[in-house]
């Protein structure tokens, strides 16, 4: 089976026996494509496989999804609509988003590979391309993310999600409660991002009746961590700080 994209390259379908992802929790893909037919297909795939899909058409609506939400890989087109892929990838690396990307793009040039690669790619394939070896490369950094996700850097210390602790600089763990780990992790999965109160207390305090809850935590974080742990941004709310 062949699919045709709108430039008329052939796209090989012809999908291998693969084992099926199905962690405890699926791994999170973001297409970013203007291609409404070619994304539809691949979501469709990649949904079979296990993977949870969300799809961007145009550059803009990709950096927002990117910004806003946890995902393990985004797949990137180059020609998009309002911001092409090379920038919309340099504006998330500007903003310490690591998130694994793969672009996924016709332009095939030496040169053009270079450029995404040092835009901040983590791979590079090119259309046509077959489905089983972009499915072979899904999985290699799904399973890179899942290693680089167990820590998550807090300036010389770094918070361990498994152990849901705290390591300092000089090497003292500190452990923390569910709820002082959920708001430490938030703020460490988007480091260059100011927090409202009120998205905070959405995310990790959902049945909390008043955002003060999330002042409370970030008092008990500052007790145990240190207070550089947490910058209070006047007027807004939180972002992560340093060790």
């Amino acid at each position: 089976m062949t699919w045709s994209d709108t430039a008329g390259a052939c796209i090989v379908v012809a999908v291998r026996a693969s084992s099926k992802i199905r962690p405890d929790h699926p791994f999170r893909l973001l297409l970013v494509d203007d291609d409404r037919e070619l994304v539809e297909l691949l979501a469709a795939v990649l949904r079979g496989e296990g993977y949870d899909v969300d799809v961007a058409l145009d550059g803009q609506r990709g950096l927002h999804l990117a910004l806003t939400r946890p995902y393990d890989v985004v797949v990137i087109d180059r020609g998009l609509p309002v911001i092409d892929g090379l920038d919309l990838l340099s504006r998330l690396r500007s903003r310490s988003v690591r998130t694994q990307a793969l672009m996924l793009t016709a332009m095939g040039s030496v040169r053009d590979r270079i450029d995404g690669l040092d835009a901040g790619a983590d791979d590079y394939l090119t259309k046509p391309f077959d489905l089983g070896e972009l499915i072979a490369r899904l999985r290699a950094l799904c399973r890179r993310a899942a290693e680089l996700a167990a820590v998550l850097r807090i300036g010389a210390g770094r918070l361990e999600l498994e152990q849901h602790q705290v390591v300092l600089p000089d090497g003292e763990k500190i452990p923390l409660t569910t709820r002082e780990f959920a708001l430490l992790r938030v703020l460490a999965t988007h480091p260059e991002t100011v927090h409202t109160r009120s998205a905070l207390r959405r995310t990790v305090f959902q049945d909390a009746p008043s955002q003060s809850i999330v002042d409370t935590y970030v008092h008990y974080l500052r007790t145990k961590v240190g207070r550089s742990v947490v910058q209070t941004v006047q007027g807004i709310g939180y972002r992560l700080g340093a060790l």
